[in-house]
């Protein structure tokens, strides 16, 4: 539920703030007062798309803040998952959604003081509020919004949903099969370029890190003598060797060293201060006799191998050429190759058997009518209903005896799923994601009449009226807890608007309804009345909205029966008109409660 409206210049209103109460709210107020601003003001903040012409001339930025009881709906499985989804999370059962729109043009979005995108508004939004605008019943006339209502009355969405996945299956299935049939040239040299790279990069039995071992060890081979000689000399100056090597005569380093650590290690026996450093000097032995070892380990190994190295420089230069025609390092050539045989297996396997694909494409076809047969007889089903519910309400609404009937039709295709009839068992018809079924809305208004399709006949009037029938049948079954109408009484005579205000106050058991009407029939049935009104401070246009109570709610109704001045019949044809409803509230509240249950 809505519980307040926060707006900050925004179009001509400066700054109100708007407390609504549950049940029925009536908006009332002269032509431009700012009455469906409010409704732009709501939609941004659920989302919509807006401007910066919205913003009040001469401010910086426009604001919008809206704060709803969630706390019923959190219950709701396909609600709470559309939160956690965006993480959106209602502290205390409060959610809190607000929209600032620049001067500039940037608008910027927050849900619980958090930063957000319209998008997820709207993702939160279309939870919360329902608005059926000035021109939404124009919406009424097309068939796609048809075979939606339909579906929100039959409760068909699972199937229908259902059925999509099938059909984008199917349809890409059959560009599957025309890219097959279509590019059996194309497919064969492509098959023999990705033969060719697989193969030569698999013949190579290539490994990560492998050039970066063979270079380090064309180094070694290329410089063997060298390396072998240098590794001797350095033995020989360290440890000494019987070989004879072009040194001087002084005594190799290891020697002298261990005659120095024994002098120093007699040093220190004498004087202890010394001792420290014999044991340094000692492990500096130590690890002297390490390094001999092992340099004499490696001059008996290094050793010069022309035919190793021929080998290796081929090695290198086979991964030169690779890496120059399948990626910049081995892994890349390595992953090349994958990729290779990856694709050949969907160029070759199962896939581009166009008989076994077609043969997939029969099935799918068979399932997707059944699937398309099965919602469609739901559908008539629930349009016969719907169309008993819908001539009983518009009967109501002072439509005479208007008929009403739902008209579900298919087309033949030829490629189509099979959809057998008792006259024709080979039917096939076409099938989208919405299904096979062509709805549209038909109506007689007058007795006597054919039926015809709804936008050929129905006048603007009744068309509000019919959208608004939709509404009170379709409302059981809506679990938005906000529903606004801007309007609705378009078209609509003060005959009718006894009825109309009847049929809302009937869905306000169970919703909040805001509505924004001139009629004064409609607004005698809110629980709780604002009255917008437009003035001047410093010079420019506002619009101020307040809260009526008692006596000024009777001078609203009389002004909006009898216009301005105000006179004392039009106060007691007013303050007679609240009585009446109120009466008829008393006696018909029962049954709307009964019905709501």
């Amino acid at each position: 539920m809505l519980l307040d409206l926060a707006i900050k210049d925004f179009a001509i209103i400066d700054e109100l703030r708007l407390a609504f109460e549950p049940g029925f709210n009536a908006l009332t107020g002269e032509t431009g007062a700012g009455k469906s601003i409010l409704i732009d003001a709501l939609g941004a903040v659920l989302g919509e798309r807006v401007g910066s012409d919205v913003v009040r001339t001469g401010a910086r930025t426009a604001r919008v803040e809206a704060t709803f009881d969630v706390g019923d709906l959190l219950d709701r499985p396909a609600v709470a998952a559309a939160f956690a989804d965006i993480g959106v999370e209602a502290e205390d059962g409060v959610l809190i959604l607000s929209r600032d729109v620049q001067a500039g043009g940037r608008s910027s979005a927050r849900i619980n003081g958090r930063a957000a995108t319209a998008g997820m508004l709207a993702r939160v939004g279309v939870h919360l509020v329902d608005i059926h605008g000035q021109s939404d019943h124009l919406s009424l006339l097309r068939s796609d919004e048809q075979l939606g209502l339909l579906d929100r009355f039959a409760g068909v969405q699972a199937e229908r949903e259902a059925l999509a996945e099938g059909v984008a299956e199917l349809r890409a299935l059959r560009r599957r099969i025309a890219d097959v049939a279509g590019g059996a040239r194309e497919r064969a040299q492509r098959v023999d370029l990705l033969r060719f790279q697989a193969a030569e990069i698999a013949a190579a039995a290539l490994r990560p890190g492998e050039e970066e071992d063979l270079l380090a060890e064309r180094s070694v081979l290329a410089n063997a003598e060298r390396l072998a000689a240098d590794a001797a000399l350095a033995y020989a100056l360290v440890h000494g060797d019987d070989e004879a090597f072009d040194v001087d005569a002084a005594l190799p380093a290891l020697q002298a060293l261990r005659q120095a650590s024994g002098y120093l290690l007699d040093v220190g026996r004498v004087d202890e201060g010394m001792a420290p450093v014999a044991a340094r000097l000692q492990e500096i032995v130590y690890l002297l006799e390490d390094v001999a070892a092992e340099t004499r380990a490696y001059r008996d190994r290094i050793e010069a191998d022309p035919g190793r190295l021929a080998v290796v420089e081929e090695r290198l230069d086979l991964l030169k050429a690779l890496k120059r025609k399948y990626g910049a390092t081995i892994e890349e050539v390595i992953a090349t190759g994958e990729a290779a045989d990856r694709e050949l297996e969907g160029l070759t396997g199962g896939e581009v058997d166009v008989d076994a694909l077609r043969e997939r494409e029969d099935s799918l076809l068979d399932d997707l009518g059944r699937r398309a047969a099965a919602l469609s007889a739901r559908r008539r089903s629930a349009g016969d209903e719907l169309a008993s519910k819908v001539e009983a309400a518009i009967g109501d609404l002072k439509m005479g005896r208007a008929r009403f009937a739902v008209g579900i039709t298919q087309v033949d295709a030829r490629d189509g799923a099979p959809f057998p009839t008792p006259e024709d068992p080979d039917r096939r018809v076409a099938v989208d994601p919405s299904g096979a079924d062509r709805v549209e809305f038909l109506i007689a208004p007058n007795a006597g009449e054919a039926l015809k399709p709804l936008g050929r006949v129905a006048s603007g009037g009744e068309t509000a009226r019919l959208m608004l029938a939709l509404k009170s049948i379709l409302s059981a079954a809506d679990a938005t807890p906000t529903l606004v109408f801007d309007e609705v009484d378009v078209g609509v005579g003060g005959r009718s608007g006894q009825v109309v205000g009847e049929k809302l106050w009937g869905l306000a058991d169970g919703h909040q309804v805001l509505v924004i009407t001139h009629l004064p029939q409609i607004a005698a049935f809110a629980e709780a009345h604002f009255r917008i009104a437009k003035g001047e401070r410093d010079g420019r246009v506002v619009s101020r909205v307040e809260t009526i109570g008692d006596d000024e709610r009777i001078d609203e109704l009389a002004a909006m029966l009898d216009g301005l001045p105000v006179t004392a019949a039009a106060r007691e044809n007013a303050r007679e008109m609240l009585q009446r409803v109120a009466t008829w509230k008393r006696r018909a509240r029962p049954a709307v409660t009964a019905a709501a249950k």
